[in-house]
């Protein structure tokens, strides 16, 4: 490895949050997430969490949407709901589903700079109920149009890039949060992986 491309990756290690993450309940489309997971790689996520309870376990995902984006993140696949929740749990202080509800907070109200996952649903029913009961709030992305829902991949976005303003802020991204086992782990399999 050139010493570039070890400045370079540990430049991208050292900004990473490890206290936020990105829930996808049984999301069909492989593009979909994919695109989900350039902009975690984006702002910083380092770990994702796909939860297929009704679906089959994914394969792989769309490729052109990611710009093989995957390959940088650290995903984990769970079947059974209980299972996914109780590994959160270990990690992160709250977990939010994105929900229309009555009692719903608007993004903006929430505080993102804390231990965070944030759980979308599927194209085309959302976050299902036994995920709400399971979570400690739901919150909407505030709109004034007819149309009240956004793209899965679009709401995940304009979600995380208020989350990276948030963190932004509280200078999340001016500490190296990444440590340990964790940290030499990433940088030994980047080391090992082609620029994409």
């Amino acid at each position: 490895m050139t010493p570039e491309r070890y400045d370079r990756l540990t430049s991208v290690l050292n900004k990473r949050q490890p206290d936020i993450t990105v829930v996808l309940e049984n999301v069909f489309d492989p593009h979909n997430i994919s695109a989900v997971m350039r902009t975690c790689d984006a702002v910083g996520l380092q770990d994702i969490y796909i939860l297929n309870t009704r679906i089959p376990r994914h394969k792989k995902w769309g490729t052109r949407s990611s710009s093989s984006a995957a390959k940088w993140l650290t995903i984990h696949q769970y079947t059974d709901a209980a299972e996914c929740f109780a590994e959160l749990r270990k990690h992160y202080r709250k977990i939010y589903t994105t929900h229309l509800s009555s009692d719903a907070a608007g993004l903006h109200q929430l505080n993102l700079a804390e231990p965070v996952a944030l759980v979308f649903g599927n194209e085309h029913s959302g976050v299902s109920e036994e995920i709400i009961a399971m979570a400690d709030g739901n919150f909407i992305i505030p709109q004034v149009g007819i149309i009240r829902s956004l793209n899965i991949s679009v709401a995940c976005a304009v979600t995380l890039y208020e989350a990276f303003r948030q963190k932004s802020l509280a200078g999340h991204y001016d500490q190296v949060k990444l440590e340990g086992e964790k940290l030499q782990r990433l940088r030994t399999e980047w080391g090992f992986l082609d620029e994409g």
